[in-house]
């Protein structure tokens, strides 16, 4: 339980942040999302060296539901009416393979080179969202996301005794996340964000369960505490990303997720004795620049659209694609 003196201060550094500009509540905010998540990785993969990585998954899952318990005692089930289960049901499985697959790679192969790959989704989201959507694709975003997977290349450099086999899984979890991320674009046309939330510990709860039974060993008090704590430091994670879109547009704060690559390496050097080659940091740079440079293009056609609907011109005569959000989308499970 907090002290009250604390409450009062976090009070009082809440307000003097509300001062900021928009841009630079922000950047914190994504700054401090990638603290986060880089620190969810080094406890995943801490979790897993005592417990299957299917089973600390299906914990996180469990705890995040029951965090989010005081939210639907507080609304009521009237809040969890949908005409769009199936989708829903979809979302939940594309969720639970990406989470599946991104815990079990953290558990074998190099932190910093799987955060690395993990910067792919929004590629696959692109081509997703061409092939699957229907989405306008211009060729300046083709040619982003080409040369996006050419820096995946140069991390995974395919060949013998260079190409790691669990950098398979990470990139399936990368495209599960992309698919995961166009269908919670869908649903947010018609769902309350609350409610999409809500639903997707719901299904994965019991979708994470099922493997983890196979696998399973009764975690020790200790491990309770520390996978508690794993789904807390994510919640955390997911509240200050979407405080820091919330502020202000997607392609401002985009850049300070990419600090979450060097805060990985430390942990993974500090942690586990983990040092990544140099390959895998050119290779993170260019993912890193085509994926900035998807996200800017997300945003122009999203203020396109915006002042069309207005009534206003059509900026730069792209037309927007049906559904965009800035490039509002998001990660990790």
């Amino acid at each position: 339980m907090f002290q009250p003196s604390l409450l009062s201060r976090l009070s009082r550094a809440r307000a003097a942040a509300g001062r900021l500009p928009a841009t630079t509540r922000g950047a914190l905010w994504m700054t401090a999302s990638a603290g986060f998540f880089a620190g969810l990785t080094g406890m995943i993969r801490y979790a897993s060296e005592g417990l299957h990585p299917f089973e600390v998954a299906f914990f996180r899952s469990l705890f995040g539901l029951l965090f989010m318990a005081p939210w639907l005692m507080r609304v009521g089930v009237r809040q969890l009416r949908t005409a769009r289960l199936r989708l829903y049901s979809v979302r939940g499985i594309t969720g639970m393979v990406a989470m599946l697959t991104w815990f079990y790679a953290l558990s074998i192969m190099d932190l910093t080179a799987a955060v690395a790959l993990s910067f792919t989704a929004p590629l696959f989201a692109t081509a997703g969202a061409a092939l699957v959507l229907g989405e306008r694709v211009g060729p300046r975003r083709w040619s982003a996301t080409a040369v996006g997977f050419l820096g995946t290349m140069l991390i995974l450099r395919p060949g013998p005794g260079t190409f790691e086999p669990a950098a398979i899984l990470v990139l399936v979890s990368a495209a599960a996340l992309a698919a995961t991320v166009l269908m919670v674009k869908e649903l947010s046309r018609t769902e309350q964000v609350n409610a999409i939330v809500i639903y997707t510990v719901i299904y994965m709860t019991p979708l994470t369960l099922v493997p983890a039974l196979f696998v399973w060993r009764t975690p020790t008090p200790e491990q309770l505490l520390w996978l508690a704590a794993l789904a807390a430091i994510a919640t955390l994670g997911n509240l200050s990303v979407t405080r820091a879109l919330a502020a202000t547009e997607a392609s401002a704060v985009l850049p300070f997720d990419f600090v979450r690559l060097p805060f990985v390496a430390l942990i993974g050097f500090v942690a586990f004795d983990q040092v990544p080659d140099a390959w895998t940091w050119v290779g993170a740079g260019v993912v890193a620049v085509s994926s900035l440079y998807i996200a800017h293009r997300e945003a122009r056609l999203e203020r396109a659209r915006r002042s069309r609907d207005a009534g206003g011109t059509d900026h730069g005569g792209v037309p927007p694609s049906p559904g965009q959000r800035g490039g509002g989308w998001r990660r990790r499970p």
